[in-house]
């Protein structure tokens, strides 16, 4: 079952972006985990989502919407009603599926769990499993491998919770045939646009309306609370230039894994290839080894042209051009046939024809490197690394607790002591901003990313008293698993800016709004007269084809109106608002059906089978929360409106 969840993965991962999961590979608990606040914002079944849980799922969300967004994200979206609700119901949705695997007893063996990691490619070395590869990853993602393979146990099992639910949905051709027609049907369209700049001059602001504008919108000129830091570092690749390591103690790592240095054999090998595929007929098959074979007999002749050869006559596209160079490769890194051929011939032999699934190969070795253990220079500065990191993280744990009491009791008021104790750097921050209601205003750098050190930063303790903040751990991002503690520098005040400062952008945002009004307002009364049949003054584009699945940039609610124009009488006339604001007039000249040859059928199809999989997701979806009720607090939900 797992083979199959690796290698047929897309409904399920469709199924995981259905209920909003940043990281699928992790899991479901690291983001539904108890926050000691009695505070709850829904239950679940028998469960409970606490606020922590909610704080840590909006943050998620609106950083989705951020990233989705860019600059239109402002606060008031950030904060709004649709973003808090998605980010409870990708919650709830996430609490429903944990419930449900626990109630099937879903359990992964940690036999399951073992060849499941080992067949990750990013993990394998020569096509096998290798242990220093996963060591590292897991020590780039700073976590222990217990809390690693925890995760992905979890993964594993809502696969096997989710996979057959896509197994059975079920789509009939009838059906995918239709939706890949309507998405490939062919329009010729001529435009006309509509923008507000042309009807700028045509706008009279009321004298008045940039006061109210002001007064109405008020906190869309406030400058928010800012602070500016200095703040001390304590993290472990901090500390890396604090420790060192001997000549003796790499080489007695160095001998204690020898065989962690050890390489397999390698070799170098050129080759050309003549094409056939594995299933050409007899007569293609033997024309292909023709032709292969008086290559051969060139080669062999005069083997010093064989990378001459191997550029005018092989048909390996991509390593013809290098005289059929493949570079060094191991065991199990090619084909079979072509592999044992290889690994069988002497340095600078040529083979003899080698038929695999691409074609007929002719293969010349040009280079051999015998298995062998790396000497202890060649390795010498990685040892060392490791010997470093190793010692770096050990002096981080002995001095964490250390660090953290000096700036938060013992030297609340300066950050100095401590400084000078560990050797470590003050460092300083740019203004940062209050976060509105729990929303940043702005993507912060490492490590104020951080909302547990920014709220920190914003308490009374740092800015009225001046005190350290506690030494917070940084959970995420580059410097996951590093100490900081932060104190107050420069303090600003929350303002709202005069009116005098802004009234010109306000005036210059009205006018444009209403010039907007104005361009939509003309292409609407236009469109109505040509629905009508009368002529307009129209200046219209060059015709174009617009096919509905591949509309080319065009906005998706003027590719709905084009396809709205019926057929019967042509040309027909649509008509659609533009996102950035102004009216879009489009003339539909002729339709055509799509092409019965057409490459893009096969991937709709697709598309229509993975929407009838999300349809019977949701609808299980639905059972679900019959079977586990789901209660939302409205109240706590609405809080920070």
């Amino acid at each position: 079952m797992f083979e199959s969840v690796r290698n047929n993965p897309r409904i399920t991962q469709g199924f995981l972006a259905l209920i909003t999961l940043p990281f699928a590979f992790w899991g479901l608990e690291s983001y539904v985990r108890g926050a000691g606040s009695t505070a709850n914002f829904a239950t679940v079944g028998k469960s409970t989502v606490s606020t922590q849980e909610f704080q840590d799922a909006l943050r998620e969300q609106q950083a989705r919407v951020r990233a989705e967004l860019g600059e239109r994200a402002d606060a008031a979206l950030l904060n709004s009603l649709p973003v808090r609700r998605a980010a409870l119901e990708g919650l709830i949705s996430r609490r429903l599926l944990n419930l449900q695997a626990d109630a099937g007893h879903l359990r992964v063996s940690d036999a399951e769990l073992a060849a499941y990691i080992a067949a990750v490619p990013a993990l394998q070395e020569n096509g096998k499993f290798s242990p220093e590869r996963y060591a590292l990853m897991v020590a780039n993602q700073r976590m222990s491998k217990e809390e690693f393979e925890s995760r992905v146990r979890q993964d594993m099992g809502l696969q096997q919770l989710l996979l057959p639910i896509g197994d059975a949905a079920m789509h009939s051709k009838t059906g995918a045939d239709l939706w890949a027609a309507a998405e490939l049907e062919q329009r010729e369209v001529e435009e006309a646009v509509f923008l507000p700049a042309t009807f700028v001059s045509n706008v009279k602001l009321a004298d008045d309306a940039v006061q109210k504008f002001y007064e109405t919108n008020a906190k869309k000129f406030e400058v928010p609370e800012l602070v500016r830091v200095e703040y001390l570092m304590l993290s472990r690749d901090g500390l890396l230039g604090q420790v060192s390591v001997s000549e003796d103690e790499i080489k007695a790592r160095y001998a204690s894994q020898e065989g962690k240095y050890r390489e397999a054999e390698t070799r170098r090998a050129s080759h050309i290839l003549i094409n056939v595929a594995k299933d050409a007929s007899d007569a293609e098959v033997k024309a292909a080894q023709a032709k292969a074979e008086a290559i051969l007999a060139k080669v062999s002749k005069k083997p010093s042209d064989f990378s001459i050869i191997a550029k005018e006559q092989s048909q390996d596209t991509g390593t013809a051009e290098r005289g059929g160079d493949l570079d060094w490769f191991g065991r199990n890194m090619m084909v079979k046939p072509f592999e044992d051929a290889a690994f069988s011939l002497k340095e600078n032999e040529i083979s003899g024809l080698v038929r695999s699934d691409f074609g007929f190969h002719i293969i010349m070795l040009t280079g051999l490197r015998a298995a062998h253990i790396k000497p202890l220079d060649e390795v010498k500065a990685q040892i060392s690394a490791e010997l470093k990191a190793e010692a770096a993280a050990k002096k981080f744990a002995e001095v964490s607790e250390g660090f953290g009491n000096m700036v938060f009791e013992e030297e609340p008021d300066s950050l100095k002591p401590a400084a000078e104790k560990w050797k470590l750097t003050i460092q300083q921050s740019p203004l940062l901003p209050k976060a509105v209601d729990g929303v940043p205003q702005q993507p912060l750098p490492p490590p104020f990313d951080s909302p547990r050190l920014v709220a920190a930063i914003f308490s009374a303790d740092a800015v009225e008293k001046k005190r350290n903040t506690e030494a917070i751990e940084i959970t995420s991002g580059p410097l996951k698993g590093a100490l900081v503690s932060a104190r107050v520098i420069e303090h600003k005040p929350a303002t709202v800016q005069p009116l005098e400062q802004v009234k010109e952008a306000i005036a210059r945002r009205l006018t444009l709004e209403e010039a907007a009004k104005l361009a939509v307002r003309d292409g609407e009364a236009k469109l109505d007269k040509l629905n009508k049949g009368e002529t307009q003054a129209i200046s219209w584009s060059a015709p174009r084809t617009i096919v509905r699945a591949v509309p080319g940039g065009m906005p998706p609610d003027a590719v709905r109106a084009i396809f709205k124009v019926g057929g019967f009488k042509l040309p027909g006339y649509a008509g659609a608002s533009l996102p950035q604001g102004g009216y879009a007039l489009y003339r539909v000249s002729s339709i055509k059906p799509a092409a019965t040859d057409d490459t893009r059928r096969a991937t709709l199809t697709q598309q229509y089978a993975r929407v009838v999989a999300e349809q019977e997701f949701s609808a299980w979806m639905e059972a679900m929360r019959l079977r586990y009720p789901v209660v939302i607090s409205k109240n706590a939900l609405d809080a920070k409106e």
